[in-house]
């Protein structure tokens, strides 16, 4: 990876940034891809190359954009811009940017692993995205059990941190109640607390 630094809210800075990512395969941002007004990232891909889209149903992690940066020879980049938010960042990243990386490298398997969990703790979608709660899986004789990692609030990092697993409630449903089966990605193996033996 190369990291060109952090850009100012400005079109001038932020278009020196992108001078210095022409060479790269894969450009990633993060912030300014919303609809405040300094959120320009969008308003300058748009005018060096093409704008895809720049926004999923998903929660957390809906300003997403996605694009193609050219340079003045006509090479494509590809760009993911992230959202600001810490915790709509790092899920975007799992869903959007690692697959895309792993497919850039070649990999055969693209997405993390997967398991069906019950929950101890119920998931609102009060918006018909496509929820990504933070989750804890724990590993019992009974299967795996996900609870989650209290205010789901995309501003708390701390969501994130103490998660092992993204807890997935589908767009088409308003509420998963305690006890219901639930898919999980697997974040990180090595936290999943195992089961005392007998």
């Amino acid at each position: 990876p190369n990291f060109v630094g952090i850009a100012k809210d400005n079109v001038e800075d932020l278009n020196k940034k992108l001078d210095q990512c022409l060479k790269g395969d894969l450009l990633i941002t993060s912030a300014g891809v919303s609809k405040g007004d300094f959120d320009v990232v969008k308003e300058v891909l748009s005018s060096r190359g093409e704008m895809g889209f720049w926004s999923v149903r998903m929660r957390p992690g809906k300003p997403l954009a996605f694009g193609t940066l050219y340079d003045e020879f006509g090479k494509a980049v590809p760009h993911l811009g992230l959202p600001g938010n810490p915790v709509s960042a790092l899920v975007a990243f799992e869903i959007f940017v690692r697959p895309s990386i792993q497919k850039m490298l070649g990999a055969a398997n693209l997405l993390r692993d997967t398991v069906e969990a019950v929950l101890e703790d119920p998931i609102e979608n009060s918006d018909g995205r496509r929820v990504y709660a933070r989750v804890i899986v724990r590993s019992t004789e009974r299967g795996y059990i996900a609870a989650t990692t209290g205010n789901q609030g995309s501003n708390l990092l701390s969501s994130m941190l103490k998660s092992n697993g993204l807890a997935i409630c589908p767009e088409t449903q308003r509420f998963l109640q305690v006890g219901e089966k639930v898919r999980v990605h697997i974040t990180d193996w090595d936290r999943i607390e195992q089961a005392p033996a007998r």
